[in-house]
C-alpha cells in the first residue's frame, strides 16, 4: 500500500468527529447545510439533456469520443488555431486530471527528446508525484505557494522558473490550484507564459485540465 493522501486523510477524520460543530476542510466540493453533496442546477439540467437523447451507450474509439474531445481542443486552443487548421496536433480524451496526466506521462516518457525532467509547482496534489515517477520522469519542484501570506510567490516562482533547463516539462494548474486554491492573476498568468515560452518553450507546456464530462 502506498501512503495515504493527506487531504482525503481530512475528510476521514472529519467523519470520525462528532463534535456538532466540525468544518469539513478536506477536498473542496459544494454541500448543503447537512453536509450531504450539493448538485448544481446545472448539472442535474446537463443530466437531463443527455438522458432525453436517448443515447445507445456505443463504445467509445480508444482516442475517447471525437464528438468531445475535437471540441475540447477548439476550446483550448481557440477555432483559428494555426496548429489546427494545419492538423498537427493529437488530442485524447481521459478520465479528470488524474487519467489525463497518466496519459501524458507516458506520452512524454516515450517520446519526448528534451529535458525528461518534470517540473511541478510546490505544493501540488499528492498523487502527481507519484504518476510521473511510475513514468520514469524525475520530479523537481518550483516555488509556488508562500504559507506567510496564504499567496502566491509569484517572485519565487518566476525565479524557479528562469533556471529551469531549456526543453524541460512544467505542469501548471490551469485553475483551482490544487490543494491550495492560489491561482495566479491574469496579468501574472501573461508574465509566467512570457517566460515558459521564451526559456522552455511552449511545446513542454502541460495544463492540467479539471474535469470535463463528456456529453455535457
Amino acid at each position: 500500500m502506498g501512503p495515504p493522501d493527506a487531504i482525503l486523510g481530512v475528510t476521514e477524520a472529519f467523519k470520525r468527529d462528532s463534535n456538532p460543530n466540525r468544518i469539513n476542510l478536506g477536498v473542496g466540493a459544494y454541500r448543503d447545510d447537512n453536509g450531504n453533496p450539493w448538485v448544481l442546477p446545472s448539472v442535474r439540467k446537463a443530466e437531463q439533456r443527455v438522458i432525453s437523447k436517448n443515447l445507445n451507450k456505443e463504445y467509445a474509439t480508444i482516442l475517447g469520443i471525437p464528438e468531445f474531445y475535437n471540441k475540447a481542443i477548439e476550446l483550448a486552443l481557440g477555432k483559428d488555431s494555426q496548429v489546427l487548421h494545419e492538423k498537427c496536433n493529437a488530442t485524447a480524451q481521459g478520465i479528470s486530471g488524474t487519467g489525463s496526466l497518466r496519459i501524458g506521462s507516458a506520452f512524454l516518457s516515450k517520446f519526448w527528446e528534451g529535458n525528461r525532467e518534470i517540473y511541478v509547482p510546490n505544493p501540488t496534489w499528492g498523487n502527481h508525484i507519484p504518476i510521473f515517477e511510475h513514468a520514469g520522469m524525475p520530479v523537481k519542484k518550483y516555488r509556488y505557494y508562500d504559507p506567510n501570506t496564504c499567496g502566491l510567490d509569484f517572485k519565487g516562482c518566476l525565479d524557479d522558473i528562469s533556471k529551469i533547463p531549456a526543453k524541460s516539462i512544467i505542469m501548471l494548474h490551469a485553475c483551482a490550484h490544487n490543494p491550495t486554491g492560489v491561482d495566479p492573476s491574469k496579468e501574472q498568468w501573461l508574465e509566467l507564459s512570457k517566460l515558459i515560452k521564451e526559456k522552455i518553450c511552449i511545446p513542454s507546456l502541460i495544463w492540467l485540465i479539471k474535469d470535463l464530462h463528456p456529453e455535457m
